[in-house]
């Protein structure tokens, strides 16, 4: 049996889409106990192949299923925790979770999913306080320093998100998602020309990128760079619709206010 992940909530809700993509999700799913029973083995493949192809509630049926046979696995209770997150289902989420930590103390996984929720929820203290004690288990857990980044900037603390997206991606130079928080968090603190340069890396690395190419549809479009804001917007438009939602922008995929500003100013030419 497996711990999934959620390195952030945005991961939660787009883990099809990035898959899709081919972008890489850091870190990826670590054991936690052998797999000893078939029938179990399959149903857990099941239930990940669901969360692959964003079916959660199918994910979330089948590792209840799984927990009837396995009521004293961990991982089982973290990974329907998982699934109840993508639902925003933050509150059962967070029941799984304490069940999850309950039984195993000492992973951390458990902790990262629940700052995942914890953050849905808006309790950014307590979402940091977790990710802080996934750092005491293992000091380089790229996605701890990413999710704490969130938190951190879910408080306004733009510097300390701008430093912990910085270890993150020190750590995990793959971990697409923390490149790109870094990236926009840049911009945020007033480094433009830096968070250009990164968000132009990562639409070359990852065409099929929507977050940054919308980024650099705003900034080059504050920047009067027109032609080539367009040019993005139109990639954008044919991956992930939802980047003309401001509200989603916002609140979902919480952009940095700056970023928001930017984009808004964009799409009231549109």
């Amino acid at each position: 049996m497996k711990f999934v992940r959620v390195p952030n909530l945005l991961s939660a809700l787009l883990l099809g889409l990035l898959l899709w993509l081919g972008i890489p999700i850091w870190p990826p799913v670590t054991a936690a106990n052998a797999k000893i029973d078939p029938e179990v083995d399959r149903l857990f493949e099941e239930a990940f192949a669901a969360t692959r192809r964003g079916d959660l509630a199918q994910a979330e049926a089948l590792w209840t299923q799984l927990l009837q046979i396995q009521p004293h696995n961990p991982a089982l209770w973290s990974n329907r925790g998982n699934a109840r997150v993508g639902q925003h289902q933050f509150q059962a989420a967070l029941e799984d979770y304490a069940e999850a930590i309950r039984l195993a103390p000492e992973a951390p996984d458990p902790y990262l999913n629940r700052g995942a929720a914890l953050e849905g929820l808006g309790r950014w203290q307590e979402a940091i306080a977790d990710y802080e004690r996934v750092l005491q288990l293992d000091p380089n857990d790229a996605a701890a320093y990413n999710n704490r980044g969130n938190a951190e900037a879910g408080l306004g603390n733009w510097q300390q998100a701008l430093a912990d997206y910085r270890r993150a991606t020190e750590l995990a130079p793959d971990y697409a998602f923390a490149q790109a928080n870094y990236a926009l968090s840049l911009y945020q603190t007033g480094e433009t020309e830096a968070a250009l340069r990164l968000m132009r890396a990562l639409v070359r690395k990852y065409p099929r990128f929507p977050d940054m190419r919308a980024a650099l549809s705003a900034i080059l479009w504050v920047q009067g760079r027109q032609g080539e804001a367009e040019s993005h917007w139109v990639a954008v438009q044919g991956l992930d619709p939802r980047y003309a939602d401001l509200e989603w922008v916002r609140s979902v995929r919480r952009w940095p206010p700056a970023m928001v500003a930017a984009l808004e100013r964009f799409l009231a030419l549109k």
